[in-house]
């Protein structure tokens, strides 16, 4: 998967394109499946897809050499342990996918946000 994104990335001309594109894909896939009616197992799909994306993403914040601020990739890495953790609460059928939709969304608002491309990926 982590070969697979940085493939993906080396064609597009900004990564902030590609890490946009690929979390509202993604975000998108579980809202779909949420919206489904088909129960936790119409999730499983879209929940695994998604805790890949965020185990690539904390491993690129954690990689020697990215240009990423401290605090934010500090940061990142802490949301993506939650995104791991949380997600098996959903599969559990103990929470609702909701928060790990929001989360999604707060990241792909802050890659469609103007000004300095700060992006996970550098």
């Amino acid at each position: 998967m982590q070969q697979a994104y940085r493939n993906a990335q080396s064609f597009a001309e900004r990564p902030r394109a590609v890490e946009h594109r690929l979390m509202t894909e993604i975000t998108s896939e579980m809202i779909s499946a949420r919206d489904s009616g088909s129960g936790t197992a119409a999730l499983m799909p879209a929940l695994h897809r998604n805790r890949e994306v965020w185990s690539v993403l904390s491993a690129v914040c954690g990689a020697t050499g990215n240009r990423l601020p401290a605090p934010l990739r500090a940061s990142m890495i802490s949301l993506s342990i939650w995104v791991d953790r949380f997600t098996s609460e959903v599969v559990a059928g103990r929470e609702p996918i909701d928060a790990l939709i929001d989360v999604n969304r707060a990241i792909i608002e802050g890659l469609a946000a103007n000004g300095k491309d700060a992006t996970v990926a550098t």
